[in-house]
């Protein structure tokens, strides 16, 4: 096996110095936020937004004067987007089916699928206002039935965001809360004089959010623990270094840690898509923030075959994986670890994160192992029932439980199966013996 490193990121342990920063300053602000409530947050917005309106909520007719900023152009794409992500969501609710079923005579067992009660809805701002958050997590609730979709993004050079409000609006939200960062998160999960708390908080963010909600989870449900967006592009030589390239850096603007790696079995595009990368960056608008994620967090990894490049990015399990070889559908069999897949060269990262119609929050930091991203079905609870609804399957099951109760020597259990059997199988079992 030869797995070669032409370019390695940063190493972990100076990843793990910058998460324990973020980590002691999260905690110490939603304990902030838990004392002192509006107050707090207040305070919060006004130091990192220089925003402090007398309501952080947006009414009816604010709502309305940011979606008439908004140009024509603009509505007719948020529209099209969201049809599509609608189309797609709806689907996926309906493939989730409640059941019953007669597991025995008299014995009825089933599960119901029930939304979330609440639900914050978190959209990113700063740098990149990102107005498709909005669909992805209001949207989507929206089609799963959530009762109470409240959505918050911070302001935009002191006002809120048009775009981002109208995709809200559209998109179903409830509340509309114009607050950023750990202020906004914490303010949905642990509630203040005028938020009332969600039961659960959903969105991607910065390093700050990610672990607002990771310190959030329990008292409220979350998505998924999502870090910095990451971004691989598996190739072999049926493409070229210009589009491996352009599908690398395109995800590096993201933030200053975005970590973007390719895979490939060709030395000769590796060397190629380098030296495309320099190139781009020369001429790349957000080349700052590009620049310094593909330095400290860009890997190049080539392989000999493609079963080590398979083997390689399911260890790695990055959020976004671009697949441009001879065998894309060879890699949807046999990938198990990731968010979503991009393949085919047709296909690309972009186009997922905005339009086509899947979900783009997406867990990172290897999480893929064992969750995929945003969903419908994140918002459904599945609870079972049961009945017994005959004598007969009363006095058998009770007979069965009895015995399987004092095995383990749970008496008050096994009388609750031995009264049953007592009443409706007519048998007299005492008081701390198993029915025979």
């Amino acid at each position: 096996m030869a797995i070669e490193y032409l370019k390695q990121s940063k190493p972990e342990a100076e990843r793990a110095e910058d998460d324990a920063k973020v980590r002691a300053t999260v905690e110490a602000t939603l304990k902030d936020i838990e004392t002192r409530g509006d107050a707090a947050v207040r305070d919060l917005s006004q130091k990192f937004d220089g925003y402090a309106p007398e309501n952080f909520r947006l009414s009816a007719s604010e709502i309305e004067a940011a979606m008439q900023k908004v140009s024509t152009r603009d509505m007719e794409d948020i529209k099209f987007a969201q049809t599509q992500i609608r189309r797609f969501a709806e689907e996926q609710r309906a493939s989730m089916k409640d059941i019953e079923v007669e597991t025995m005579p008299g014995v009825i067992l089933g599960h119901k699928n029930i939304p979330v009660q609440s639900v914050g809805c978190y959209v990113p701002g700063g740098k990149f206002p990102m107005v498709a958050s909005a669909h992805m997590s209001v949207l989507t609730a929206s089609v799963a039935g959530v009762p109470r979709i409240i959505a918050s993004a911070p302001p935009v050079n002191g006002a809120p965001h048009p775009a981002i409000v109208a995709a809200m609006q559209m998109a179903g939200a409830h509340e509309i809360y114009v607050l950023g960062g750990i202020q906004a998160v914490g303010a949905m999960a642990i509630g203040t004089e005028t938020i009332e708390p969600v039961h659960m908080l959903v969105g991607p963010g910065n390093a700050f959010v990610a672990e607002a909600k990771r310190q959030l989870f329990g008292r409220v449900g979350i998505d998924l623990f999502a870090g910095p967006t990451e971004t691989m592009v598996i190739a072999d030589d049926t493409v070229d270094a210009e589009l491996c390239a352009t599908d690398l850096l395109g995800q590096a603007e993201h933030g200053y840690n975005s970590p973007a790696c390719m895979i490939t079995n060709s030395r000769k595009l590796a060397d190629a898509t380098l030296a495309e990368i320099e190139r781009i960056l020369e001429i790349i608008p957000t080349r700052e923030t590009a620049e310094t994620s593909w330095r400290e967090y860009g890997d190049m990894i080539v392989c000999d075959t493609h079963e080590e490049m398979l083997q390689v990015a399911n260890e790695m399990a990055y959020e976004h994986v671009q697949v441009m070889t001879d065998r894309d559908d060879w890699y949807l069999e046999n990938m198990h670890s990731y968010g979503a897949l991009f393949l085919g060269p047709r296909t690309n990262v972009a186009n997922g994160d905005k339009v086509i119609g899947t979900n783009h929050t997406l867990p990172t930091k290897k999480a893929g192992r064992y969750t995929g991203g945003l969903w419908v079905g994140k918002y459904l609870k599945t609870h079972s029932y049961q009945k017994v609804i005959t004598d007969e399957a009363a006095a058998l099951v009770g007979e069965y439980g009895s015995r399987l109760c004092m095995l383990e020597g749970f008496v008050g259990h096994a009388e609750q199966c031995n009264i049953r059997v007592r009443r409706y199988g007519g048998k007299n079992v005492p008081y701390g013996a198993a029915a025979e």
